[in-house]
């Protein structure tokens, strides 16, 4: 009866041993496959983290930089360019007071003509005249293309300029127009403009290759029109005058205020008028501007 006794407290035993064992291992399988899921989960995270920061850059390097190709597609542009800090609407004139280097001062009026142009690239783009002169003689005179992207990114497609002397043309360094001779497009104003966002703003090589940097968009500026706030200042260099710098600031729903150059040369450029014309204002010819 003993011997009955002790072999049922040794089932007894023996089944609780096996009970136990099966539940350790059970906690084990439950905790290594937690254990991987956790770390599932992780490496997810991680890898998600990684695409969201490639996916920041490759958003902010899209912008072109240096001599780096672009491939636009026209149906993309527009000639309305309705950008806050670079609005150009047709028969805006804006009028500017310049002191350069030497203390000499120059009128210069930008006028937002109603002509287009298509561009080499198979990008229309909008006509915008540029004309300086010294006490009433043309210095320089200038015909420059823009156009917006679905964006809102305000491109330079390039211009047709040139410097005068006694009422001749001296000479057209610096004209060019993207898609001609290796000539290429660059941004004047970024749709989302962001403190550190630098961009190349027109490219031929030897003859203009300029670049923009975001520096602020809290800046405050007073001029002859007025007091701006929540101005926008870029950073202007040329890599072929690599002493050049100068600062711009734009003032939203106007355009650039004020443009100082700090260094190369170059001098201070102040917004005085802003109006509007009508007509065929803008659109004479090279070297005879009107009005």
């Amino acid at each position: 009866m003993v011997k009955l006794r002790l072999l049922v407290a040794l089932i007894s035993f023996l089944v609780l041993l096996a009970a136990t064992g099966l539940a350790a291992c059970t906690d084990d399988r439950e905790s290594s496959s937690a254990n991987a899921a956790s770390s599932s989960e992780s490496e997810t995270a991680t890898a998600s983290a990684d695409a969201t920061s490639t996916a920041e850059t490759s958003g902010s390097s899209e912008l072109p930089q240096g001599d780096d190709p672009v491939d636009l597609d026209p149906a993309n542009f527009t000639t309305k360019i309705d950008n806050p800090y670079f609005p150009l609407i047709p028969g805006t004139r804006m009028i500017y007071r310049e002191l350069d280097e030497e203390g000499n001062e120059l009128k210069v009026v930008v006028i937002v003509t109603r002509q287009t142009k298509e561009i080499a690239n198979g990008v229309t783009a909008r006509v915008v005249r540029d004309t300086v002169t010294e006490d009433g003689e043309l210095v320089e005179d200038t015909f420059d293309w823009y156009s917006q992207d679905a964006e809102g990114n305000v491109w330079y497609m390039g211009e047709n300029t040139a410097e005068f002397e006694n009422g001749k043309i001296k000479t057209k360094g610096g004209s060019f127009e993207a898609g001609v001779d290796g000539a290429l497009p660059g941004i004047i104003m970024p749709a989302d403009p962001q403190p550190g966002l630098a961009f190349r703003q027109e490219y031929y090589e030897g003859e203009a290759e300029d670049n923009g940097e975001i520096l602020s968009t809290e800046e405050m500026v007073d001029v002859r029109i007025g007091h701006f706030v929540d101005v926008l200042m870029t950073k202007d260099t040329n890599a072929i005058e690599p002493d050049v710098l100068e600062y711009k600031l734009y003032a939203r729903d106007v355009g650039m205020v004020l443009a100082l150059g700090i260094s190369g040369g170059g001098g201070r450029e102040e917004l005085v008028k802003k109006d509007r014309l009508s007509g065929s204002a803008g659109t004479g010819p090279l070297g005879t501007p009107n009005p």
